[in-house]
């Protein structure tokens, strides 16, 4: 069963990007400064920003690793962390100024199980 998981972060980014940009999970998010062309590195390498169009602010980047997508927020890091955690995603902080929150999307499947984490980043 384990074969049929989908564990390339690249499509996993592309996944997401499909789940945002569909308006399902919140209509108020863009994927913006997209690279369709991305080659994942082990360090992460940018695939697309995350744009709340309500307020024109970037609220996350998306970066893709060979095996998984990093989803780091900008937004709301304590209310995504908790939205997250509870998704039952792996979450840490980001020492970053100022404090961001890093999202592990490690298989096709979580992609829909970070929707609640975008909703945290736009609400709060």
């Amino acid at each position: 069963m384990s074969a049929d998981r989908l564990r390339d972060g690249h499509r996993i980014a592309q996944l997401l990007a499909s789940e945002l940009e569909s308006g399902a999970s919140h209509g108020a998010l863009a994927v913006t400064d997209a690279d369709p062309d991305v080659e994942p590195t082990t360090d992460g390498t940018l695939a697309y920003r995350v744009l709340n169009t309500e307020t024109d602010e970037t609220i996350a980047s998306v970066y893709v690793q060979p095996d998984r997508a990093r989803v780091e927020f900008r937004a709301a890091p304590a209310a995504v962390a908790e939205a997250a955690e509870e998704a039952g995603l792996r979450v840490r902080p980001k020492a970053a100024e100022p404090p961001q929150t890093i999202v592990f999307v490690e298989d096709g499947a979580q992609v829909k199980r970070t929707l609640p984490a975008f909703a945290a980043a736009i609400e709060a």
